[in-house]
């Protein structure tokens, strides 16, 4: 079964644009290419990655294949369509689909204005597009809103899968629980709905986080989800704010700790590859 890390990106700040990005974001306010991941996935023994956008534009996402046809560790591409214009969205669905690596969307939801952005009626006829194709949509839920909004997409479109980054960004950092768990449990509910164990550890506190810290919050995610339906995420080059690869890797481990070596190996890969039909591609 492959190692998959099923969450991380590359960024160039001089041929991309990324607004969010600026001064203020400290160490991960400059360029990050593969060659700068490769021997990290090497020490770690990755196999493969999910290159997942870093913003809602064509650009980033024909660099991001453009890196996947370079590099043949990005095992998938999850790239932007515009959703809330359908008939475009349409057209640029037909076009990316041509490349075999291209295998989901996701789009920068927190960075909207309107906390319901994703219900308005386009985005909805958008997410139809993305289940008729059989593309996953990576759902960024920052807010509680946005969780909420999980189990509402999963009945007004079914059959889109998606799967919930970050697992919501836990209150980890506050040592807390709720409504966190409570609407992670009703998300898990929809069976066609999965989630990444990725970017905890910018969840809690950057100097003194664990393993041991995160894994209450990873083992409400398996208790709801499962391994078939978690996968792992390292979050790099984010991740850096708050360690390095080796140490998100490590602590991951620790988190799970609990798991069998059968089940571990879906949450570090297994899940991944068939969530994102890496076999096909």
């Amino acid at each position: 079964m492959p190692v998959v890390d099923a969450h991380q990106h590359f960024w160039n700040l001089e041929t991309g644009s990324y607004p969010w990005l600026t001064p203020e974001a400290g160490p991960i306010f400059r360029t990050f290419e593969p060659e700068e991941l490769i021997p990290q996935l090497a020490a770690a023994g990755v196999d493969r990655t999910v290159l997942v956008q870093s913003m809602d534009s064509y650009a980033d996402t024909d660099a991001m294949l453009a890196q996947a046809d370079a590099h043949d560790f990005v095992g998938a591409v999850v790239g932007w369509v515009p959703l809330l214009r359908p008939e475009e969205a349409a057209q640029a669905l037909e076009r990316y689909r041509r490349h075999a690596r291209f295998a989901g969307v996701r789009h920068l939801i927190h960075d909207e204005p309107d906390p319901d952005w994703l219900l308005r009626e386009p985005v909805i006829e958008g997410l139809g597009l993305l289940a008729a194709a059989g593309m996953p949509f990576d759902v960024v839920a920052v807010l509680p809103r946005h969780l909420e909004h999980v189990p509402v997409l999963a009945e007004r479109v079914p059959g889109l899968r998606m799967v919930i980054d970050h697992l919501a960004k836990p209150p980890i950092r506050d040592k807390g629980w709720e409504p966190w768990a409570s609407l992670l449990a009703r998300a898990a509910e929809c069976p066609g709905v999965y989630a990444k164990v990725s970017g905890l550890n910018t969840a809690a506190d950057a100097a003194t986080w664990t393993g041991e810290g995160l894994r209450p919050y990873v083992e409400h995610a398996l208790e709801l989800f499962g391994p078939g339906r978690l996968m792992f995420g390292s979050d790099w080059p984010v991740a850096t704010l708050a360690g390095d690869y080796a140490k998100v890797w490590r602590e991951t481990q620790v988190a799970l700790s609990g798991l069998g070596d059968a089940e571990r190996a879906m949450v570090l890969g297994g899940t991944a590859a068939h969530f994102y039909r890496m076999e096909e591609r």
